[in-house]
């Protein structure tokens, strides 16, 4: 059973994407067209609240359920998943966090998941999960651009902010709203098959996304912090060759295990991940807006081996370099 465990300010459209994808995959599977699916359907589906009664969305409006989370239904090896809710901002979350019903709901989720069943959110609603003690000593990802807020309040959470799907010990967590299609593929591929998981993404035109890194803005992940900033310029005004740690403390007028911590606090990420970031930022501009080789763009943001430059593109951007190139500029 999977259970879509709603709360007030739920985001109406991860919430029915869920239900797509499930309803989806249980008439493919009825129609026999899965070689190898289970016989026994594992993807029945109810939506509950914690009281029973409907909620309101983030946009206002109300959403029925079909009745309210009880676990006593729980069984272990069913799905309890925390769509994503209409938290954008760092006070959102907080107030989120402080509301009785949130609560309530992350002593729900953390006993249910001693019962063996496995819990899922995306969104900020990771941040559910996070306070409910489900992500502490795990691999999370969260909304990228509240990255840093999530790195500051669950420090003991290992956040991969360039991931859309994390799966660690039994606790799924996604990136940003929509990321939740790319969650719901994951269970289905776990509860069912990966070729059932194929199979909807086909029928519903999905594509499966391994990394939210392409979706991100360099600019919105900016802090107020300013050695991160001069860091940061220190980078572009380097992007030609390597740089060291070193380097970069002194940019920051700071010592190098201080500048890691302030990168990782304020950012969620490594040094040496902030300088890849950085420069796949502008191998992506040049990309987009010369007719400059994959070879030529390497060159520019300090690869000397085109190879490695593709390696590293495609991890934190999610597709290849030539992928980013307008058609009628790639060579052949």
């Amino acid at each position: 059973m999977i259970w879509h465990v709603v709360l007030d300010g739920v985001a109406e459209g991860p919430l029915g994407v869920g239900l797509d994808v499930i309803n989806t995959a249980t008439r493919l599977l009825e129609s026999g067209l899965v070689p190898g699916a289970p016989r026994a359907n594992p993807l029945r589906q109810r939506v509950v609240s914690l009281d029973g009664r409907p909620v309101r969305s983030g946009t206002g409006r109300s959403v029925c359920v079909d009745g309210a989370l009880n676990l006593r239904s729980v069984k272990a090896g069913d799905v309890l998943l925390v769509p994503g809710l209409s938290a954008a901002s760092e006070r959102a979350v907080e107030q989120l966090l402080s509301r009785a019903d949130t609560a309530r709901g992350m002593e729900l989720l953390a006993r249910a998941a001693a019962k063996g069943a496995k819990v899922a959110a995306s969104c900020s609603a990771t941040f559910v999960l996070a306070a409910a003690g489900l992500l502490e000593g795990r691999n999370a990802t969260t909304t990228w651009w509240l990255v840093p807020a999530f790195v500051r309040r669950f420090p003991q959470v290992t956040v991969r902010a360039d991931r859309m799907v994390i799966e660690s010990d039994g606790v799924l967590t996604a990136g940003s709203a929509f990321a939740h299609a790319d969650l719901m593929l994951a269970l289905v591929a776990r509860v069912a098959s990966p070729s059932l998981a194929h199979l909807v993404a086909r029928y519903l035109v999905l594509d499966e996304r391994v990394s939210q890194s392409r979706y991100m803005v360099m600019e919105h992940l900016r802090v107020s912090d300013p050695a991160l900033r001069a860091v940061e310029r220190f980078i572009t005004a380097n992007l030609g060759r390597q740089l060291t740690l070193a380097e970069l403390a002194r940019a920051a007028a700071t010592s190098s295990r201080t500048l890691a911590r302030r990168v990782q606090a304020g950012l969620g990420m490594t040094p040496l991940e902030f300088v890849q970031r950085v420069r796949v930022a502008h191998a992506s501009h040049l990309l987009e807006t010369t007719r400059d080789s994959v070879d030529d763009v390497a060159a520019r943001v300090g690869y000397a081996d085109a190879a490695a430059f593709r390696r590293v593109y495609r991890r934190y951007a999610g597709e290849s370099p030539r992928g980013r190139q307008p058609r009628g500029s790639r060579p052949g």
